[in-house]
């Protein structure tokens, strides 16, 4: 099993004595508009610079197909990143949409648009939400393997919640269209 912080270590908050459970946190990050690398560099760094948030680790870069997106879409610029963190999972949420409209994104109503960069939560802790800001875990995530691959190199033992675990849903995804680009990397700063 992956070493991730145990729930029942807590950050005390400085000024009000709050505490607050550390979490391991997955998100997946994509785009396919604009400049697709430093979009992503931008939101690991976005992220990377927020309070109360430890990046701990950010996967190889995969160049993927479109996925039940608009015809004449573009490919993807896809990774994974993992952090620990004591923030709430909307506020974590709200975080993610704050760098996703950083970088330009702009929503529609067409589903799967094109976009510059979508900062999706995959899982929180064991935490679950189902409203309108916020559904973890992502409820496609274990139908992904843009999401499942990049993963996988980082947590080959890891679970997703209500799914099981990611080598078994890997092994249960088309991944045709998932290509690792050895030319491309991010960095933790």
């Amino acid at each position: 099993m992956t070493e991730t912080p145990n729930p029942h270590i807590v950050d005390a908050d400085f000024l009000t004595g709050e505490m607050h459970p550390i979490r391991r946190v997955v998100i997946a990050l994509g785009s396919n508009l604009g400049e697709r690398m430093a979009a992503l560099q931008g939101a690991v760094d976005a992220l990377a610079d927020t309070p109360d948030v430890w990046l701990t680790s950010v996967s190889d870069v995969y160049e993927t197909d479109p996925v039940d997106a608009p015809e004449g879409s573009k490919p993807y610029l896809n990774a994974v990143v993992l952090l620990d963190t004591t923030l709430p999972a909307h506020r974590l949420m709200e975080r993610a949409l704050a760098v996703e409209i950083a970088f330009d994104r702009e929503r529609s109503d067409v589903r799967n648009a094109p976009r510059t960069l979508d900062v999706d939560l995959i899982q929180v802790g064991d935490r679950r939400a189902d409203d309108d800001l916020l559904r973890l875990p992502h409820p496609r995530a274990g139908q992904r393997g843009f999401v499942l691959k990049p993963w996988h190199d980082l947590e080959p033992d890891a679970v997703l919640l209500d799914s099981g675990p990611i080598a078994e849903l890997l092994e249960q995804v088309d991944l045709s269209g998932v290509r690792k680009r050895e030319d491309l990397s991010l960095e933790l700063h």
